[in-house]
């Protein structure tokens, strides 16, 4: 299956888009959070790769190219952020105090489970990033020591619990200004939590991508301090 497969440069690509287009289908008949779906077109991709006895090498090789889109689309952002200039203009001292409080409590709780749970630095300084987007997480990773793995898939899971509890939290809190909804979705969750808070209004998606941008920046500066801290 490996050989037969290692000839094909867009396996990994071709099976990353048909099951996620697939679980978005899913996704959007049931309505049920947890069925979101990058954790469903994970699990079954793993799955796939484990029945068929897949080396991830070979699924990486086609799968590889949607890295490259990661940048653009978050730049992308910024369109619906433009919609909402006024509302920006408005919000401006609360968005940037907001989004410096989430950036730095996300970078003292790590710090705080790492002593709990006894974390050597490397891994605490892997898990430093783990409220940002990938494109910015893995750098900022790599510059600290930290294992490029391990910052991935704590960047995924923050992403998919976000953008899975985000509509629950705001209920159980009750936040309902949509402003306030979107800072607290895309400081959290990065662009994961950002694509359920599109769905949820276009001010939401507006502010949640902006505090990508706002969070990304801060966090590199917070991490780099607090990876003195171990």
């Amino acid at each position: 299956m490996n050989e037969l497969l290692q000839t094909s440069s867009y396996f990994g690509l071709a099976l990353t888009l048909l099951m996620y287009w697939i679980s978005c289908k899913i996704s959007q008949k049931t309505k049920v959070p947890v069925l979101n779906p990058i954790l469903v077109a994970s699990i079954v991709i793993i799955v796939i790769l484990l029945v068929f006895n897949i080396d991830y090498e070979t699924y990486e090789t086609g799968a590889s190219l949607l890295s490259v889109l990661l940048t653009p689309a978050t730049i992308c952002y910024a369109v619906p952020l433009y919609r909402q200039i006024e509302v920006l203009k408005k919000n401006v001292a609360a968005i940037i105090i907001s989004v410096l409080c989430g950036s730095f409590s996300s970078v003292v709780m790590v710090f705080i489970f790492s002593m709990i749970f006894g974390f050597d630095h490397q891994i605490y300084t892997s898990l430093l990033p783990k409220s940002v987007t990938t494109a910015i997480g893995i750098g900022l990773s790599q510059e600290m020591g930290g294992l490029t793995a391990i910052t991935i898939a704590a960047i995924m899971l923050t992403g998919i619990f976000g953008g899975i509890a985000a509509v629950g939290i705001c209920r159980l809190f009750h936040i309902t200004n949509p402003v306030a909804k979107g800072l607290a979705i895309g400081t959290s969750s990065h662009a994961v939590g950002t694509s359920k808070a599109i769905e949820l209004g276009e001010v939401e998606g507006a502010m949640s991508g902006l505090a990508i941008v706002i969070s990304g920046l801060m966090t590199v500066l917070w991490a780099s301090i607090a990876a003195g801290w171990m």
